[in-house]
């Protein structure tokens, strides 16, 4: 089942293509090499620095390894991402998950959790820190990042098979409103040493 779980990517399904449950196990001393070269955009910690890329530190490694896979394949396609997983082995991808998946992220709601969007909960929580392996951390995510991803899903750009049966169903205001809720929460990522 975790398999069948796995294989669920935010660039669709990939067919006869290696995910987390296949690679090898991820060394973070070698994934922290690795991601000087994802400083720029998503911080040496995984906080990003620039509004249109993700936190990355603290992610579940199988999240951090089924994107950069998905990137790689060509199933979820992005102007500098999928450059750089190109050139990313199973190994290399192992290992900067690792990385990033030995920090903490924590998050402090600003206000009251019966308020979060009922919709993202069961899988991103109310406060932003996913609660199952295959959903990212929202906590502290830029609204514009939130809502360019959530109108990807809703248009078809981006394929999952939870995600885009709940964006379809959301309005402009419903999917400003979820940016805006998580983007207002206080995210710290602790680095791992």
């Amino acid at each position: 089942m975790r398999g069948i779980v796995l294989l669920a990517l935010g660039g669709g399904f990939l067919a006869g293509a290696a995910f987390a449950a296949d690679l090898p196990v991820g060394d973070p001393a070698e994934g922290k090499k690795i991601a000087r070269m994802c400083r720029t955009c998503h911080g040496i910690d995984g906080y990003a620095k620039i509004p249109i890329a993700p936190h990355i530190g603290g992610e579940h490694p199988d999240y951090i390894q089924n994107q950069l896979i998905a990137f790689r394949s060509g199933a979820r396609v992005h102007e500098m991402m999928t450059v750089v997983a190109k050139g990313l082995t199973d190994q290399s991808i192992a290992d900067v998950a690792a990385w990033y998946a030995s920090h903490t992220a924590t998050a402090t709601l600003t206000a009251d959790a019966a308020n979060a969007p009922e919709d993202c909960t069961g899988c991103h929580g109310a406060d932003g820190i996913a609660v199952i392996e295959d959903a990212p951390n929202l906590a502290g995510e830029t609204n514009i990042y939130l809502d360019t991803q959530l109108k990807a899903f809703r248009s078809g750009k981006r394929t999952h098979e939870i995600m885009s049966d709940i964006a379809a169903g959301m309005s402009d205001a419903e999917i400003r409103a979820a940016a805006d809720w998580y983007g207002a929460v206080k995210l710290k990522i602790d680095m791992a040493q």
